[in-house]
């Protein structure tokens, strides 16, 4: 970073995740330039354009913010209601309780995430810890960018993955109704 020109920043997060055609001869720091400086134009050309009265006070939160959907949605259709089901929580002061801020505390993760794990107070466990994380967990594209800023207006405060790997969720909101739902598709309890 500080190569780049951004000395104290954190990395992560701050590269647009494309695909980067190069000619013979262009350096790393080159391509680096290239993607940090496409990040900084669709983030704050997605941050001019957002929604009035979202919990979120920088461009940069709203990053961290869309680190966590781009993880959290594999299907697109769904990015901007798990948005809107994050905002909310952020509203409530709720934890947001995401797997992917775990999994990024994690060492050696192995694919399976613990109680112990949830459990485990890291910067960026939104288990342990109110708000977002301190940094982004991983590299957001425009869509999640988007969505982020302009998230669905919903009342879920809660959701839980299908569990039959086709990405899609079933959303909740109330605590019994999610319960419910870990049980049928988590548990596999009926």
């Amino acid at each position: 970073m500080k190569a780049l020109g951004h000395e104290g920043e954190h990395p992560e997060g701050r590269f647009y995740p494309d695909t980067y055609y190069v000619s013979r001869g262009v350096t790393d720091l080159e391509l680096l330039t290239r993607a940090y400086d496409q990040m900084a134009a669709v983030l704050q050309e997605e941050w001019q354009q957002r929604e009035d009265d979202l919990p979120l006070k920088t461009a940069y939160e709203a990053l961290i913010l869309a680190s966590i959907v781009e993880k959290e949605s594999a299907i697109a259709e769904e990015r901007p209601l798990i948005a809107g089901l994050f905002v909310n929580r952020l509203r409530k002061n709720m934890r947001l309780q995401t797997d992917p801020t775990v999994i990024y505390g994690i060492e050696n993760y192995d694919g399976d995430i613990r109680f112990k794990d949830l459990r485990k107070d890291t910067p960026s466990n939104t288990y342990t810890r109110h708000g977002l994380p301190p940094t982004p967990i991983a590299l957001a594209g425009r869509e999640a960018i988007h969505a982020t800023l302009h998230p669905d207006k919903t009342k879920y405060l809660y959701f839980v993955a299908y569990g039959d790997g086709s990405g899609k969720h079933v959303f909740s909101t109330n605590l019994k109704d999610h319960e419910k739902a870990v049980d049928q598709y988590q548990r596999k309890k009926r």
